[in-house]
């Protein structure tokens, strides 16, 4: 706490300098951070104050209020928690925005029907955490099945607020799931797979990437909804596509084109930048002589719903029988315990 305190002091001095927005990266990047600290500042400051006022109604010893205060203090804890794992996150894009992208797997209807239940699945969490989402861009699957269930090839989420690349990274890798397919008329059981990438939020103030326009091509079209329903008349979503690696970025959240351009430009360079990062670890592996393996391999988290209930994650080992509560969006101790770790 007195560590942030110092530093705001110093980002402060440095903001009121008259000569700051001659370098205008420079003025936004102190600002933003300065934004940023006083957000935990407060948050920290609020949770005091909370403690603060259950010490004084504890004391009135009025046993009628145990199970208000008791409750109120689980919830006190699990914030404390949540800024004590944030201690945890120094990587350089940690408190920065994130993208989500989920990718459905082989394995037809089955697979793109998981890709749309991991997106509501964090979606729920994202929401209860209190972050921002928005879908950017996503490409429905097949029609038919149970209740006229249409599934998602891939979609790309997403999510506004401090730390959220810190604290959904961990997410990235394969997650499996094994139920029985509500696709079959046999009933059998079925293994999807989906892919789960996750991003920061770039932008061309940080310099890092740097897209030329001869590298890239604009493609407009118009946004549909699940059965080719447009969800737009006019070809205002966009595609952009970096002719050197192939990769594309789309956007068709906004009516207006140019609005759907920049941020297709952006999510383009935070899918550039984990292209990068991707390099240099498998240089690193190769220089420290360890085997690389296919980035599909990666298995993050199995669900198990037949024969038996269980979510276990495979890189800290947490898990648990309540599947069903934990694809409602109740993420919290798998999250937590990956962002400790990473």
């Amino acid at each position: 706490m007195e560590k942030k305190k110092v530093r705001l002091k110093i980002l402060e001095a440095r903001a009121s300098s008259p000569e700051l927005w001659s370098d205008q990266k420079k003025a936004v990047t102190i600002n933003k951070e300065v934004s940023e600290i006083k957000e935990d500042i407060e948050k920290i400051n609020s949770l005091k104050k909370e403690v603060g006022d259950l010490e004084e109604i504890s004391e009135m010893d009025d046993e009628s209020l145990a199970g208000e205060i008791g409750e109120k203090l689980r919830g006190i804890e699990k914030r404390i928690g949540k800024e004590e794992t944030k201690a945890y996150l120094s990587g350089k894009y940690d408190k920065r925005s994130a993208l989500i992208q989920i990718s459905s797997g082989a394995g037809g209807q089955d697979a793109q029907d998981w890709a749309a239940m991991l997106l509501r699945m964090y979606q729920k969490y994202l929401d209860s955490a209190g972050f921002k989402t928005l879908i950017a861009e996503q490409s429905f699957g097949e029609a038919g099945g149970p209740e006229g269930r249409i599934g998602i090839k891939e979609v790309s989420l997403e999510v506004k607020g401090h730390y959220a690349f810190g604290l959904l990274k961990g997410e990235k890798g394969v997650h499996r799931l094994v139920r029985i397919s509500p696709f079959s008329s046999k009933q059998t059981r079925h293994t999807s797979f989906a892919m789960v990438d996750v991003f920061p939020e770039m932008g061309t103030e940080d310099g890092e990437i740097e897209i030329k326009d001869d590298e890239i091509r604009i493609d407009t079209y118009r946004a549909s909804g699940p059965g080719g329903q447009h969800v737009n008349k006019r070809e205002s979503a966009v595609r952009v596509t970096h002719i050197p690696t192939g990769i594309t970025a789309s956007s068709q959240s906004g009516r207006l084109q140019g609005k759907n351009k920049e941020k297709a430009l952006k999510i383009l360079m935070a899918k550039l930048h984990g292209l990068e990062e991707e390099r240099k670890k498998k240089e690193i592996k190769v220089i420290k002589g360890e085997n690389i393996s296919p980035q599909w391999g990666n298995q993050a988290r199995s669900y198990i719903l037949h024969p038996y209930k269980l979510v276990k994650d495979y890189r800290t080992g947490v898990e648990t029988a309540k599947a069903e509560e934990v694809l409602q969006g109740n993420l919290e101790e798998f999250i937590m315990t990956v962002a400790r770790k990473s």
